[in-house]
């Protein structure tokens, strides 16, 4: 057979990634925040682009000043006793509101005081905000308040310099005093001399001497005490038995002092971390209505309106521009009108996906986290005729408001626990969590319950839950085994009796 060429022509489709699809996708899954931005960013660019609620606001209207009356200056210095002059010094020869001559360059100079004559709205008010101090800054004050040498002085401000943030000093004492050319004991005075500071456990090197100088600022720093700091380890383990030879105390004064440490903090330094705090906009608002059914609605603060200005575009284009001007206008007009169709699809979206996950979840609603299904992205993409990505980029980062509190749309999305033969239905993996934690909430201190026997009663309701299954809950929980819960509650009891 021979090898000839031929030209066919077939046609087939293909699924294109246009970067308006790729920008749908991604505005699909943006947070409230990330799409306040992203609009912004886009009004900046397009100048067809405003904002609903910026277009219709009312424009502020200025009053002119009523005249001022005439003033009898020389009545008003008679019964003041007084000249003019020295009553109102500055630039008593003017009359007009303009500002005197090297104002501007005088406001320069000190930002802090306005003058006269100038309007509120040219001084930068936020630039003179009272901010809080820092840490460094906090300790700074105090060194210059306190240390009184100049050698010391550097020192301790080295030392402030090496402070992390939760106070301790992560340095090298002996890389300290050898770049600094002193004696290793001049360091540790000084450091002796900060560790006084405010608030107390400052200049700490570790967790127990932290917790130390909190107990000598309190007068709490007994022999005791400071083997149960140094034996921190036991602390956590729950060895009260170890705890109580070592220190040489009963489990009465032993509970005593681990209330006392309780009452300490382990990180003193956070406490000027003054990092801003940013409200969480839920997405969705869902209430039940007066017949009982669930209502789910679009929160309005949390959609963005924005208007394409058409009268705009429609002035511009009217007159002459070159192809370049034209070619810029036509896509900007393109643009916003994609945007404008986004944004509705997304809400569209989002709405839709957040009523299955209603419908799904109304027992959770109505009694609560016990009753809460187990739910997949792909059920509720199935339901709502979707793909499962789609889901997954809805419920990223949305809130919503339900009667029982703010809650994240991933919460409702739960892993399965296959319910014992005759039990109806499987379990949600957050129900099986909350009810290990109200079980062991629950137990008494002469019968705590271990991990075999919270399967057991876990079975008994239903549940076919594996014993590695209710360790590894409980560690996500932070919940202590069952022999470091019997030890506590035991110590607990023999103090309370």
């Amino acid at each position: 057979m021979a090898l000839t060429a031929r030209l066919h022509l077939r046609q087939s489709q293909t699924m294109a990634m246009t970067p308006q699809l790729l920008q749908s996708i991604r505005l699909l899954q943006f947070s409230h925040l990330e799409l306040e931005r992203f609009i912004d960013d886009q009004i900046e660019r397009n100048p067809l682009l405003e904002r609903a609620d910026e277009a219709g606001a009312a424009q502020p209207t200025f009053e002119a000043p009523e005249p001022a009356l005439p003033v009898d200056a020389a009545g008003m210095a008679d019964r003041l006793d007084a000249s003019l002059e020295n009553v109102f010094p500055d630039d008593p020869g003017r009359t007009d509101g303009a500002p005197p001559a090297g104002a501007s360059a005088q406001r320069d100079r000190q930002p802090g005081l306005p003058s006269m004559g100038l309007p509120d709205t040219d001084w930068p008010v936020e630039e003179f905000a009272d901010r809080p101090p820092g840490l460094r800054e906090h300790v700074r004050d105090q060194i210059a308040l306190t240390v009184r040498s100049q050698s010391d002085r550097a020192i301790a401000i080295d030392l402030a310099d090496h402070l992390d943030p939760r106070g301790y000093v992560e340095a090298d004492l002996d890389a300290v005093a050898k770049r600094l050319g002193v004696p290793r004991a001049t360091i540790d005075r000084v450091l002796s001399m900060v560790q006084t500071f405010d608030p107390a456990g400052l200049f700490a090197r570790d967790l127990p001497e932290c917790l130390a100088l909190q107990c000598a600022r309190r007068d709490r720093l007994d022999p005791a005490m400071r083997v149960l700091l140094d034996n921190l380890d036991l602390l956590a383990r729950r060895d009260f038995k170890a705890l109580t030879r070592l220190c040489g105390v009963d489990q009465t004064d032993l509970v005593d002092m681990l209330a006392e440490i309780r009452t300490l903090d382990p990180r003193p330094g956070l406490a000027f971390e003054h990092s801003p705090v940013q409200a969480v906009v839920h997405d969705v608002d869902v209430r039940q209505g007066a017949d009982g059914a669930w209502q789910i609605e679009l929160n309005r603060d949390a959609l963005p309106r924005v208007l394409v200005d058409r009268d705009y575009y429609a002035t511009v284009t009217a007159g002459a521009l070159d192809g370049a001007e034209k070619s810029f206008m036509t896509q900007c007009l393109q643009d916003a009108h994609w945007l404008e169709r986004s944004l509705d699809q997304r809400a569209t979206t989002v709405l839709k996906v957040a009523t299955e996950i209603v419908r799904q979840q109304d027992g959770f609603l109505t009694s609560g986290v016990s009753a809460l299904k187990p739910l997949t992205m792909k059920t509720v993409a199935d339901e709502i005729a979707m793909h499962e990505s789609t889901v997954s980029r809805v419920v990223a980062n949305k809130f919503m408001m339900t009667p029982r509190g703010l809650y994240e749309l991933r919460f409702f999305f739960s892993g399965a626990i296959a319910a014992t033969t005759g039990a109806d239905g499987d379990h949600a993996a957050e129900s099986v969590r909350q009810r290990i934690r109200d079980l062991i909430g629950d137990e008494r201190p002469e019968k705590v319950l271990s991990d075999d026997a919270l399967v057991v009663l876990l079975r008994a309701e239903g549940i076919d839950i594996a014993r590695r299954t209710v360790a590894k809950y409980r560690e996500s929980m932070n919940i202590a085994s069952s022999v470091q819960r019997r030890r506590e509650k035991r110590a607990l009891a023999v103090a309370g009796a």
